[in-house]
């Protein structure tokens, strides 16, 4: 009887650090590939990296057209800019001007 209580305390030790080490290999698996694990993060990041050039591409674009679109304003009106803008809507050309074809 000594020898099966012996023999049960370790079976069931060994049983607990088994199924201790189980969920916690769980746990650490689910951690690194989980939907809210390492890997989902770092692919994360690199998709908000893309995005942050793109948002700063976007912000020097929009500034640009900002900058035009101040020449072209009531208050002071460029006469190039205008002249410039005019011509391309309307598919004139001066007579003065000098057209290069390509190919």
């Amino acid at each position: 009887m000594v020898i099966r209580r012996g023999v049960r305390s370790v079976l069931v030790t060994l049983a607990l650090y088994l199924v201790s080490g189980a969920v916690v290999s769980y746990f650490l698996f689910h951690a690194q590939h989980g939907a809210r694990g390492l890997e989902a993060r770092d692919t994360l990041q690199g998709t908000l990296r893309g995005m942050e050039a793109e948002l700063a591409a976007l912000t020097t674009e929009r500034k640009s057209w900002e900058q035009r679109l101040s020449l072209v304003r009531d208050e002071a009106v460029d006469r190039d800019l205008l002249e410039e803008m005019a011509r391309n809507t309307l598919g004139r050309v001066h007579k003065n001007d000098v057209i290069l074809m390509g190919r």
